[in-house]
């Protein structure tokens, strides 16, 4: 009986959950010619070693035979032709004589497997058609193929399918131990867990570094991490003498591909981007929206590049420097340049998309592209624009970064300017400021003088709402004095609204309100009544937070930020600003209740709730809970203003500990347990006397 399959190394562990996938597969099949069984996944996973262990576990079950063939590829010769295998197989279940056709083989092979229990290994397959005339006949036969393709064109065959994916960390690091032993793991502890992390889960990887730390017992393992870490050389430190490396394993996946699909699989590992999609890819190669797809299905189908979800794809790290080698190899440099500044281009049009979408009343300048993308953006409509710039935050950052060191300064600063929503909603503040700070030197690198002051004025509005004050008053002040050089007006106010702004945030309350004051003059005799609202909602936080240290509410104090924050919140609705609007009007909210009525500060702060998270302004989601925690403490609702808080400390968690932790504080401060005595959430609560509203 023929007992073909390779032997198991005995580096193989963590694989039991893949192992029992195989079983419920094999056990749940209820094809008539037997199951058919493709485990793909990409090169130096290990797949060849979990079949062999998995089936020679149940040769059992196959008492008339185990068969294994290797069908190639990948090989520089070319993938083994199916009737090879077949006259393999035919002379090893005992045919002397094997027919010279294909179809002849095959034939023989089924009359001959008719009804045995044998079970087949087709290894490194390259194609359905390849794999689909060496199946056995009749039922008890059982066929696993292994490929670096996911071979979807014999799920017509009734195959099944097992992806295999990467190893842990805890894996990977056992395997080190037993190729270098368990003393030396732990004398070297965090040197031998960083070797695993770099290799990236790839058991190839794995195998090759413990080996390499094997054959050089006195080299301290911190010298593979070193050689690890440098991404360049890192390929070439997995490789051991006499020994397939992932860079041979990696090339062997790439030889195959079509040309189209190569200059994909090199372009996209060029880009400083990790989020990549069907539209990143038309604009990289200036193809259609539909031939992008086509073609990052093939890698796709190769296992050069994961699908993570809908139009969402990623490389494995590894993949990604042998795609990133084969580009700088054979990617001429004007093609490189090229390819980044469509993307770049691409990044720039799609964000300004988004920020029309979201901040329309906001004056835009106008966009200059080397490239003009002609694809569409992926988002329709605000929550989609917003979701949009959060997901691609890191992207549009390393965008940035890259627009300026090849001196694209245009794209780096105009780049930054639409990224203000994503800025001025969610509050990331170290992208914030780290990207005005380029931006800055990009505009005043190209002397554009216009756009150096909006990366002045939006870059220390970051500075301050990071808590950095001091700095964005130097900021501001910059921004003024060029805004009065050119006798821009409108800049000149909103530079004093920022040095203002800033001096509230200090604490200097009396040097904010005169500033606050100046930029209201400048702006009325203007006309930018967007300007003069703003302004008037800083002056009412001011008088608010007065109101709120005094005893009794202080009354005085908070009359007069009602009449800011109202005055404001007009304004702004009629100038259809719905998000200023909607803080003017949780301001509003929080000042009413203060003053005594808390069912119109509900309703208030509930409104403006719902703007806000469907807006999907993170921050001020929080601050309107925090708010209204504030709101039902004052009024004794002590179960109440928990909830609120702890809503608000969640949100706050997200993006600024800061803020949570001062809403924790307020969560300490808190006493008196007992039933809710007002509904859970502020929008179900209305006030029960019309003379309230």
């Amino acid at each position: 009986m023929p007992r073909q399959l390779l032997s198991v190394t005995r580096h193989f562990t963590d694989r039991e959950r893949d192992l029992s996938a195989l079983d419920d597969l094999y056990e749940g099949c209820a094809e008539p010619a037997g199951p058919l069984i493709v485990v793909s996944g990409p090169a130096g996973v290990g797949k060849t070693t979990l079949v062999s262990r998995w089936l020679r576990g149940m040769a059992g079950r196959f008492p008339d035979g185990q068969l294994y063939a290797d069908l190639r590829g990948h090989s520089a010769a070319g993938p083994a032709a199916p009737g090879e295998v077949l006259g393999q197989f035919l002379r090893a279940m005992g045919v002397v004589q094997v027919p010279l056709g294909l179809e002849e083989r095959a034939a023989l092979w089924r009359s001959v497997t008719d009804g045995l229990r044998v079970s087949v290994m087709l290894d490194n397959v390259f194609s359905a058609a390849q794999a689909r005339s060496l199946r056995p006949g009749g039922r008890p036969g059982l066929v696993v193929v292994t490929s670096r393709y996911r071979l979807t064109g014999l799920r017509a065959d009734g195959a099944l399918y097992h992806e295999l994916g990467l190893l842990e960390q805890s894996a990977a690091v056992e395997i080190i131990s037993l190729g270098i032993g368990a003393e030396r793991v732990r004398r070297e502890t965090t040197a031998v867990h960083q070797v695993a992390s770099l290799c990236a889960g790839l058991p190839l990887a794995v195998c090759l570094a413990s080996a390499r730390l094997a054959s050089r017992p006195r080299q301290p393992t911190r010298a593979l991490v070193d050689a690890l870490t440098q991404d360049r050389s890192r390929l070439a430190a997995l490789a051991v003498e006499g020994e397939s490396s992932v860079y041979h394993a990696l090339d062997e996946s790439y030889a195959v591909l079509a040309s189209d699909a190569a200059h994909l699989y090199r372009s996209l590992a060029l880009l400083p981007a990790r989020v990549l999609d069907s539209r990143i890819a038309a604009a990289a190669l200036a193809v259609s929206l539909e031939e992008a797809e086509r073609l990052l299905g093939v890698l796709v189908e190769a296992n050069l590049l994961e699908d993570t979800g809908p139009d969402a794809y990623r490389f494995h790290d590894l993949v990604r420097l042998h795609a990133e080698e084969r580009g700088r190899a054979e990617e001429h440099p004007d093609v490189r340049e090229e390819t980044l500044r469509r993307v770049g281009d691409w990044h720039l049009a799609t964000a300004s998309e988004a920020q029309k979408l979201l901040s329309p009343i906001q004056a835009t300048f106008d966009r200059v592209y080397a490239h003009y993308p002609d694809v569409a953006p992926p988002f329709t409509d605000e929550g989609g624009a917003l979701h949009w710039l959060e997901s691609h935050r890191f992207d549009l950052m390393a965008t940035v970064r890259t627009a300026y060191e090849r001196q694209w300064d245009g794209l780096a600063w105009q780049l930054v300017d639409a990224m203000w929503p994503l800025f001025h909603r969610l509050r990331h503040y170290e992208l914030w400021t780290e990207a005005h700070a380029i931006g800055r030197r990009a505009a005043a690198r190209a002397e554009d003088r216009t756009a150096e002051r909006q990366m002045l004025n939006s870059g220390a509005i970051g500075l301050n709402a990071a808590g950095r004050p001091e700095e964005a008053v130097e900021w501001f002040e910059e921004s003024l004095r060029a805004a009065r050089e050119a006798g821009d007006i409108r800049d000149e106010g909103q530079a004093l609204h920022g040095i203002g702004s800033a001096h509230r945030e200090a604490g200097r309350f009396r040097q904010a309100a005169r500033r606050l004051s100046e930029a209201i003059a400048v702006w009325n005799a203007a006309g930018y009544g967007r300007g003069v609202a703003l302004s008037r909602t800083v002056l009412g936080e001011m008088a608010l937070e007065t109101a709120e240290k005094e005893s009794g509410g202080g009354a005085e104090s908070a009359e007069r930020a009602e009449e800011h924050f109202a005055a404001a919140h007009e304004a702004l609705t009629a100038l259809d600003d719905p998000y200023d609007a909607a803080r003017a009007r949780a301001f509003l909210g929080r000042v009413c209740s203060l003053r005594g009525r808390y069912d119109t500060a509900v309703t208030h702060l509930g409104e403006a709730l719902e703007f806000f998270e469907s807006a999907g302004a993170t921050h001020w989601q929080a601050r309107t809970w925090e708010m209204l925690g504030k709101c039902a403490h004052e009024h004794s609702l002590t179960d109440v203003a928990r909830d609120r808080y702890e809503r608000s400390r969640g949100l706050y968690a997200l993006h600024s500990p800061s803020d949570a932790q001062r809403v924790g504080d307020l969560l300490a401060a808190l006493t008196g347990p007992g039933e809710p005595e007002r509904p859970t959430d502020p929008r179900d609560e209305r006030p029960t006397r019309p003379e309230e509203r």
